[in-house]
């Protein structure tokens, strides 16, 4: 590519920025939200939370785990055991993290 090219890349990336992350200012109107649009946005958290955290237990390097010894799918078992016992979310991060600094620098794993 050339410079300007390059400079016509960046300013039109920009452009597209500025205007999807201002779309809700731009008017000074307040728009409903239809029903099925906020039905369908109760979901989104969850599934953005999947699409992080899923790859990052059962993928390593670009390939599924083929082993059961990883640390990772240990830790996901307790912090999920724990969030469903105590609801809690800290006490979900301190135990899947103790769970994997056990297994990793305790036994090696």
């Amino acid at each position: 590519m050339s410079e300007t090219e390059t400079a016509l890349a960046i300013l039109g990336l920009g452009a597209i920025t500025l205007l999807t992350r201002c779309f809700f200012l731009i008017s000074n109107q307040s728009r409903p939200l239809p029903d099925w649009l906020k039905q369908g946005l109760r979901y989104a958290p969850l599934a953005a939370l999947a699409a992080v955290i899923l790859p990052e237990i059962f993928i390593t390097q670009g390939h599924l785990i083929d082993q059961w010894k990883d640390p990772r799918l240990f830790a996901a078992a307790v912090g999920t055991a724990y969030f469903f016992w105590r609801r809690g979310i800290l006490g979900t991060i301190l135990s899947g993290t103790a769970v994997m600094l056990l297994l990793r620098i305790g036994l090696g794993w």
